[in-house]
């Protein structure tokens, strides 16, 4: 067994997005080998209604799936399919867009304007790109969460973890997404498939991400079977952090405590052509879809 190093943690970075939201962007746009299946995530959080009520109006989508996860607010959603429908705190959505659809997303803050969500988007392989768009709109109390004596909490959104699994399946990228939280001081150990691109993001309090029996740093410490342990790699409020390889993630809790998610997925390796919401393998596909967008036929 093997715990898997930190490669890269870097803050979020401010963005406009949609019709002037106000977001935070961890990764998108970039090489997406690095975190392949996985091409952007967002974390749209903000206290002020000016900043995110005119949301993402009508916008396309191919090649993709979109998974979109609320903590407070409510995000409602329409397509040119005819479904919509609303995601209220703790929801999930997981939107397949496969060979192309039309949709806005519209947040609403709750009663103190506060909206908090994420979105991610995972790439789709060349044999899926053009399959039919499905939905999958989960409510906060169909998702399992597990409590551990020592306070450690996880929400199994996507995939098997601890004997407990997701309610969203048939997903391409066989990914696994977790919303975990740990109680200051705790250190934890978390598995992961060796096989699979992993990273957390951060977005309460504050922790440490690293391989113990590497001694890096004094920021955080912690008396282990009679042993000091000293874990440098601190992370905090809206932090990325990039794995290497191995079956295991370790977090040692900072002194407010630990909450973030813990995502990985099978790698695609396959080539990307992309532009915006629109995401195929060549440049060619990349151009009929766009050539489709203006001649009104993008909808299959």
């Amino acid at each position: 067994m093997s715990i898997r190093p930190v490669l890269e943690q870097r803050q979020a970075t401010p963005t406009l997005e949609g019709a002037g939201v106000h977001l935070h962007r961890a990764f998108g746009f970039h090489d997406p080998s690095e975190l392949d299946p996985f091409l952007l995530f967002d974390d749209f959080r903000n206290d002020d209604p000016a900043h995110y009520a005119a949301g993402f109006p009508w916008h396309p989508h191919r090649g993709i799936e979109t998974i979109t996860y609320v903590l407070q607010g409510e995000v409602t959603h329409g397509d040119s399919l005819g479904n919509q429908g609303s995601l209220g705190a703790g929801d999930v959505q997981w939107m397949t867009a496969g060979s192309g659809i039309l949709h806005q997303e519209m947040p609403r803050g709750n009663a103190q304007g506060q909206m908090h969500g994420f979105q991610l988007w995972a790439n789709l392989p060349a044999a899926q790109k053009m399959t039919a768009p499905r939905y999958q709109d989960v409510k906060s109390g169909d998702i399992p969460e597990i409590t551990e004596d020592d306070g450690t909490r996880v929400r199994v959104i996507v995939g098997d973890f601890w004997g407990q699994r997701g309610p969203v399946d048939g997903i391409a990228a066989d990914p696994q997404y977790l919303d975990i939280s740990v109680p200051a001081g705790v250190r934890k150990t978390f598995p992961v498939d060796t096989y699979r691109r992993s990273f957390a993001y951060v977005f309460e309090g504050a922790g440490a991400f690293a391989d113990a029996s590497k001694p890096t740093g004094v920021l955080l410490e912690k008396e282990v079977a009679g042993q000091e342990i000293h874990i440098r790699d601190h992370s905090g409020d809206r932090t990325l952090i990039r794995f290497g390889t191995g079956d295991r993630v370790t977090v040692q809790a900072g002194e407010e405590g630990v909450r973030f998610l813990l995502i990985s997925g099978a790698p695609i390796q396959e080539p990307v052509a992309w532009h915006g919401p629109i995401v195929m393998n060549t440049q060619d596909e990349l151009r009929q879809a766009m050539r489709e967008l203006r001649e009104g036929s993008f909808i299959k």
